[in-house]
């Protein structure tokens, strides 16, 4: 009787254990509702006239009263990302097939030095530079950097080739911020590239703001914070 007991105890946990781990990675590979691409009309490029499409995203450093945290795609154990930067309004964006997108960046936050400096210059826009407070550039600072946007494909992936990244540069220690802390005069940054064939992608911040392994760990790992999926759609 007692051998048949540690038995069912055993069965028991295992189910529990199962169970939970499922849970777990359920809730943090949950997707935040996208963000689709609004047309404001068409735009010439290398490939003549195509549709152009605009999405605008938010980086913030932590929540406030006035920006809550991300409601999806957030861990049972959220105190993990108490007070972490993230995307808003979501990380999950969706933009059509064969089209111009333009991505409007305000970025509130502070930054620092980038371990690969590869990350502070701009690659795939379609003229290879971004618009950063009505300026254009190609690169900034490796020493500046606030956040990245870098889009890629999955490991061995058949879908068409897509390649985003850019940089977005950090506010100064001394920038004049507002009840909640945020800066009131942010960093904007603009970047326009063509999409070609519909395929699923991923995005992440390549800079180190997290914690855990070389603080790329937390937010940085999480969808709905510092990290989403890309989609082109037909």
């Amino acid at each position: 009787m007692k051998r048949l007991l540690v038995t069912l105890a055993s069965v028991v946990l295992g189910i529990a254990v199962v169970v939970g781990i499922g849970l777990v990675a359920s809730v943090s590979g949950a997707e935040p509702d996208a963000i689709v691409a609004k047309q404001v009309g068409t735009k010439s490029t290398p490939k003549g006239e195509l549709p152009h499409y605009e999405v605008h995203l938010d980086v913030y450093p932590n929540s406030s009263a006035a920006v809550p945290p991300p409601s999806a795609g957030t861990p049972i154990n959220a105190e993990l990302l108490s007070g972490q930067p993230f995307y808003k309004p979501s990380t999950s964006i969706q933009v059509p097939a064969n089209s111009v997108v333009t991505i409007h960046f305000t970025q509130y936050d502070s930054g620092g030095q980038i371990y690969n400096p590869y990350f502070a210059k701009v690659h795939g826009s379609m003229d290879g530079t971004m618009t950063w407070n009505g300026k254009q550039v190609s690169e900034i600072k490796s020493s500046e950097v606030g956040h990245t946007f870098t889009v890629h494909q999955f490991p061995e992936s058949t879908q068409p080739y897509l390649f985003l990244s850019v940089p977005l540069p950090m506010n100064p220690a001394n920038a004049k911020t507002d009840s909640n802390g945020y800066p009131v005069d942010p960093q904007k940054i603009s970047v326009t590239f063509i999409t070609g064939e519909a395929g699923t992608y991923v995005w992440n911040c390549e800079f180190p703001c997290g914690d855990m392994y070389q603080e790329f760990g937390g937010p940085m790992q999480q969808r709905g914070w510092m990290a989403g999926t890309f989609e082109v759609v037909a």
